[in-house]
């Protein structure tokens, strides 16, 4: 009973996948083929390189020909094929470098203007308290102020209540 259970559903997952496979169109295929390609260069940009550069060679020696002018053509074109995808690769290279290159400079200015920034809100702090403690000190010399005035009235009252 396992094994037919096991059957049926082996049955079923391959029913499964020839049902998604029929559904998918060939521009699903070529999509999924383009992404995946785009991503093995964008991770590999020197293996990308250096297998172009194989192939372009591969291909030159191999294309027949009846005579040494047509090597030589074949030569010639594999060698610009090379070249080209090399160029291809170094202008990709160059592309990502420029990249990281905006991306630092961008990281550096943010963090210079969050500097700036907190340098600002210290100042204004510093301002503040500076003007706080001047407005503290201020009403402290006032009351002091006040109160010696008050005892020295007082006291004064007082030896005129006393000398009576």
């Amino acid at each position: 009973m396992a094994d037919t259970e096991k059957r049926e559903e082996l049955k079923n997952r391959i029913e499964a996948g020839q049902q998604r496979h029929a559904d998918r169109t060939v521009a699903d295929y070529a999509r999924d083929a383009r992404d995946s390609a785009t991503a093995f260069v964008k991770e590999h940009p020197i293996a990308t390189v250096a297998g172009g550069v194989a192939v372009g060679v591969l291909i030159a020696s191999i294309v027949p020909g009846p005579g040494r002018r047509m090597r030589r053509r074949a030569t010639q074109r594999g060698s610009a094929l090379a070249a080209m995808l090399a160029e291809l690769g170094t202008a990709y290279g160059a592309s990502l470098l420029d990249s990281l290159g905006h991306a630092a400079r961008a990281g550096g200015d943010r963090l210079e203007d969050l500097g700036d920034a907190i340098g600002d809100g210290a100042r204004d702090l510093r301002r503040e308290a500076g003007a706080q403690s001047e407005t503290v000190r201020e009403s402290a010399r006032r009351l002091t102020r006040d109160v010696g005035k008050k005892t020295g009235r007082r006291m004064r009252d007082l030896r005129t209540r006393i000398a009576q």
